[in-house]
């Protein structure tokens, strides 16, 4: 647990947000850092200082956090993030927990409100596998309030790409048809569930174990990867939501009618392939705000979309979550536990 050594000063007034206040000798907490990028093997559960919020910025006490691919993927040497990250860092990106602090000209939180969002190193946080985090105040939000902390943990990335995905880039409409890849996914859980709440018709790709579970998402069919040729079955389809880029993207051409469009998590729009089919081509890349949160927010809130949580790992073992995070088929998402 953390662990303060604080000297009131004399004279001045108090303020819980001035330096002037307290004199702070050490403040420590237990976090997660990376010291050198590689795999699962270089994270390193470790005592470091705890952070201060700046202006503009909150201090979230972390219960709770989960894993996205990018968390696995900005500590690889070759993933293109070490021009943006500072060794060491601490990872995680999604976050849940209780401001204790605020900065200043913070006015949507304050001390004691339970939120959710992003406090990735990325985001300009200081990484969500920490007892203690500090984020942008624009990129958390207040919890909805019918979900626990390791819950509310696993929705900012994965929710917000489903979101934004089909209400601002595909702008999916009653009675469309959309073909969702890695419906066992996190983002692809996400995505049945708000496309089937908008009316559409929803197929979705999975692997043999995620068929039960992409069904009971809500997904009219599901297609075994393994067994089927999804470009073979689907015809005239909208759109496309890809979440796995590579042959899928560019076969996923074929499944769209005139005027299609397809967004890929994974891929640069192919210029030949959308010519030679007619459709439109986009590479989402998520921004997590607060308008955006508490939108998803009420949408969960009034049960129209659920969380699947596949397993939870604490923060000491947080190397455990990412070697199953590569090697095993997780249906929904993988939650880190912080405290209780």
């Amino acid at each position: 647990m953390v662990k303060e050594d604080r000297i009131l000063q004399t004279g001045g007034t108090p303020d819980s947000r001035s330096a002037n206040f307290w004199k702070i000798k050490k403040i420590i907490m237990k976090a997660v850092k990376v010291h050198e990028f590689g795999g699962p093997e270089v994270l390193q559960y470790e005592e470091t200082e705890k952070p201060t919020p700046q202006s503009g910025e909150v201090l979230i006490e972390v219960h709770g956090s989960s894993i996205n691919p990018v968390d696995a993927k900005s500590i690889r040497p070759d993933s293109g993030y070490k021009d943006y990250l500072k060794l060491p860092v601490t990872p995680g990106t999604d976050v849940a927990g209780v401001v204790v602090r605020v900065g200043e000209d913070v006015i949507s939180v304050e001390p004691g409100d339970k939120v959710y969002g992003q406090a990735g190193a990325l985001q300009n946080g200081t990484g969500a596998f920490a007892e203690f985090a500090v984020a942008s105040e624009n990129t958390i939000a207040k919890m909805p309030e019918n979900l626990s902390f390791i819950e509310a943990a696993t929705i900012p990335l994965a929710a917000a790409s489903a979101y934004y995905a089909l209400t601002e880039h595909i702008k999916l409409q009653e009675g469309q048809k959309i073909l969702i890849h890695g419906g066992s996914g996190g983002i692809g859980s996400f995505a049945i569930q708000l496309a089937k709440h908008l009316g559409a018709y929803v197929a979705t790709t999975t692997s043999v174990s995620g068929v039960n579970f992409s069904k009971h998402q809500g997904a009219d069919e599901v297609i075994d990867y393994e067994l089927q040729s999804f470009e073979k079955t689907l015809k005239d389809y909208d759109a496309v939501l890809d979440t796995v880029g590579g042959e899928v993207y560019k076969k996923s051409f074929e499944v769209l009618k005139k005027g299609g469009v397809i967004v890929s998590m994974l891929c640069e729009p192919d210029e030949d392939l959308m010519k030679k089919y007619d459709v439109r081509a986009v590479l989402e890349i998520t921004k997590v705000d607060q308008g955006l949160l508490n939108r998803i927010s009420q949408l969960i809130e009034q049960g129209f979309l659920k969380v699947n949580i596949s397993k939870t790992y604490s923060l000491k073992n947080t190397k455990d979550a990412y070697n199953a995070k590569e090697t095993e088929h997780i249906l929904g998402k993988i939650a880190i536990e912080v405290s209780g």
